[in-house]
């Protein structure tokens, strides 16, 4: 993993790891229960129709190579006890199911290609809870007016209220372990490698975000980039 990939990705982390409210409560399935201080955990969802995904899940989209070299960063740059991942066998962390109360146990969920996102109401109400108890979302690699548009719609499940706003330079999240001064578009790979940082339409990038009313940063949306 590219150093400006972990600069951006670990902040967001160090803000994301805390206790979450009621610390006694209990999980549907108890073999999920965490293992060390932090784990991976990435989100299913179900794919709109229109999504540009071909030749399997897109919420799977760079696992277990995402989990790998994360981790790795974790350890290296930070003092955070994060579980290990084995890309060699596959395992790509922890796989967390909105209906299933095991997401409570972990404070950081990942969820990427966004723009083809679909949650039912069970889904959205239990995404919506976990936020408001102190969970974070981190959303990535989705770009164009268009992708915009479709995770807009499902993000209004989840907060039909609450602005999406540009994260503001002097934000904690942009100075919690490194200064963050330039904001970088990084691309995927294969756009990389046609020479160009943008995707669809999206040639300018943003780091937005859905704040609770404390003013503490609950979701960051990684928009027009692959982080």
């Amino acid at each position: 993993m590219r150093k400006p990939t972990l600069i951006f990705a670990i902040p967001m982390l160090a803000v994301a790891v805390s206790v979450m409210s009621d610390p006694a409560r209990e999980t549907t399935s108890p073999t999920t229960l965490p293992t060390a201080e932090f784990h991976f955990a990435r989100l299913i969802y179900q794919m709109s129709p229109y999504g540009r995904w071909w030749g399997g899940s897109s919420w799977m989209t760079d696992a277990p190579d995402a989990e790998h070299f994360f981790m790795q960063g974790i350890g290296r740059l930070s003092r955070v006890a994060g579980a290990p991942v084995n890309r060699e066998d596959g395992d790509g962390g922890r796989i967390i199911d909105l209906h299933d109360d095991s997401i409570f146990d972990f404070p950081w969920l990942y969820a990427v290609e966004v723009g083809s996102w679909t949650l039912d109401d069970v889904e959205a109400a239990k995404l919506r809870e976990y936020l408001l108890r102190g969970g974070f979302l981190m959303v990535d690699d989705f770009h164009g007016t268009a992708e915009w548009v479709r995770f807009v719609e499902t993000l209004k499940q989840v907060f039909p209220n609450r602005q999406i706003l540009e994260i503001p330079d002097q934000d904690e999240v942009m100075h919690v372990l490194y200064d963050l001064d330039q904001k970088i578009q990084i691309p995927g790979i294969y756009t990389y490698f046609r020479g160009q940082t943008w995707e669809e339409d999206g040639y300018v990038p943003h780091w937005r975000g859905i704040y609770d009313d404390e003013g503490r940063l609950m979701v960051v949306i990684n928009f027009n980039m692959d982080l």
